[in-house]
């Protein structure tokens, strides 16, 4: 099964964007990656913006970022199963040490960022 990660992200003062949590994917060689804006729990809508793929080297690491851009740090791991992957929406199961249940990202239309704009939900199963 492929992997997932959940890093909290530290951002340091006057940075784009505030402390988050990135939800990464293992996918054909890279993580799929998305800043939540929140730590994702059972049964809540969590904002969540795409971002570029990441190297798989962050399902393992902890510890400061390059460029300034903070620290992350790991606060879950384990495997997925993908059961839909559309444009509009991934369906998953995740099998992890805090994230376990069905998780959807859904994505959310708007005209000024037409690909970044989704919301993370997870429910017990």
């Amino acid at each position: 099964m492929p992997r997932f990660v959940v890093l909290r992200h530290e951002t340091p003062p006057g940075a784009p964007r505030p402390r988050h949590w990135d939800l990464m994917l293992e996918c054909n060689g890279a993580l799929r990656t998305w800043a939540l804006e929140r730590e994702p729990q059972a049964n809540d809508a969590i904002p969540a913006e795409a971002l570029p793929d990441h190297r798989l080297a962050y399902l393992e690491y902890d510890g400061p970022l390059t460029g300034n851009r903070g620290i992350v740090t790991r606060v879950d791991q384990g495997e997925y199963e993908l059961i839909e992957d559309s444009p509009d929406r991934l369906t998953l199961v995740f099998h992890g040490t805090h994230l376990r249940g069905r998780g959807e990202l859904t994505h959310q239309a708007c005209a000024s960022e037409p690909h970044q704009r989704w919301v993370f939900s997870l429910y017990r199963i």
